[in-house]
């Protein structure tokens, strides 16, 4: 396990509420190529805090990786509407984008 995650991961059981932590984590375990960890904290992240509209581009990314793209779909979909939400316009490019792309794959 990397230096940085052992680091992260403390911090993060210091204050287990941290969005920016936990995506940190995940994002870690992403880079690790360990994606159930990487999903857990995310998922985690999406429990907690919907609005972290960031996750969703990279929890999408992690579940097409694993093959399942119907719940990519999902993330995607669930993404574009947070991003619409709170008006982050540069978040709702890049997942309606992704989300074409997955759907033209499927096509």
């Amino acid at each position: 396990m990397s230096d940085r995650l052992e680091l992260l991961k403390k911090m993060l059981s210091e204050d287990p509420n941290d969005s920016f932590l936990l995506f940190a984590v995940a994002k870690e375990y992403e880079s690790l190529a360990k994606l159930d960890l990487a999903i857990q904290h995310y998922e985690q992240l999406r429990s907690h805090d919907p609005d972290y509209v960031g996750l969703y581009y990279h929890l999408g990314a992690a579940y097409h990786e694993k093959e399942n793209k119907d719940k990519a779909l999902e993330i995607y979909k669930e993404g574009i509407q947070i991003a619409q939400a709170i008006k982050d316009q540069h978040a709702l490019s890049e997942l309606k984008g992704v989300l074409l792309n997955l759907e033209m794959d499927l096509d």
